[in-house]
């Protein structure tokens, strides 16, 4: 009898099993290499060699949070804090959702970017008040890390978006058109139009498609070369109305 339940229960998961396989998304190699690529950070070269062999040695606390002690903190120079802040996020996050991969991702533009630091960990209070309160100079680590290593990692995007950088806004079209690979720098154009609320945007129908009112965080304009140029256009115009 227990055999016969045994066989009942294998023969009830097997098709559930088959169903969730039919769930999950058929990814090519580029879909797969792509989304590595929206979800590694860029490392600022300030004292990077330095920051790193210290992040090694921070211990978790009680909470799960690593963050460096503040005396060891307050050593470093201006240039290694930031470089700290970008490559390590101090306090642990109760986000376990996954986003699942995505057909042909290589060949869309979302509306939100992956999480940094694989939404495990986040930035802690005193790391938002360094930027937040350096913001000028900030600004201009975070312009000459992007344009020397030609490239915008998920961490700087977070970044931009957050302290909502509309100075760097000619920095990330020079580097996406440097390969118009990069379709997530197109992500932090729209945010930052979305935040400023700029009328050529909000009133358009890809703000209506990726923010509107039956939007979704999954949604996505496909990255033509149309919708490229039309996004640059009207970010470099919404650059023109901030910053003078």
């Amino acid at each position: 009898m227990k055999k016969f339940i045994s066989l009942l229960l294998v023969f009830s998961v097997v098709p559930t099993l088959f169903a969730q396989d039919d769930q999950i998304p058929k990814l090519s190699p580029a879909s797969i290499k792509y989304r590595e690529y929206r979800e590694a950070i860029s490392e600022p070269v300030y004292g990077l060699a330095k920051v790193k062999a210290m992040v090694k040695k921070i211990k978790a606390d009680k909470e799960e949070n690593h963050r460096m002690p503040q005396a060891e903190y307050d050593a470093l120079s201006f240039n290694e804090k930031f470089t700290y802040n970008m490559i390590h996020g101090e306090d642990a996050t109760q986000n376990c959702d996954v986003m699942m991969g995505v057909v042909n991702e290589e060949k869309k533009i979302f509306a939100f970017t992956p999480s940094v630091f694989g939404g495990e960990v986040m930035w802690s209070e005193r790391q938002q008040d360094f930027f937040k309160n350096n913001r000028a100079k900030v600004i201009s680590l975070v312009r000459s890390t992007i344009l020397l290593r030609q490239r915008v990692g998920v961490n700087f995007k977070e970044l931009i978006t957050d302290q909502n950088m509309v100075e760097v806004i000619p920095d990330l079209i020079k580097v996406y058109n440097i390969k118009k690979k990069d379709h997530d720098i197109l992500t932090v154009l729209m945010i930052l139009m979305k935040e400023g609320n700029f009328p050529e945007f909000v009133k358009s129908q890809s703000y209506e498609k990726l923010y509107g009112e039956n939007s979704n965080y999954k949604g996505s304009l496909d990255a033509t070369s149309a919708n490229q140029k039309l996004i640059i256009s009207r970010a470099m115009a919404f650059y023109k109305t901030k910053v003078k």
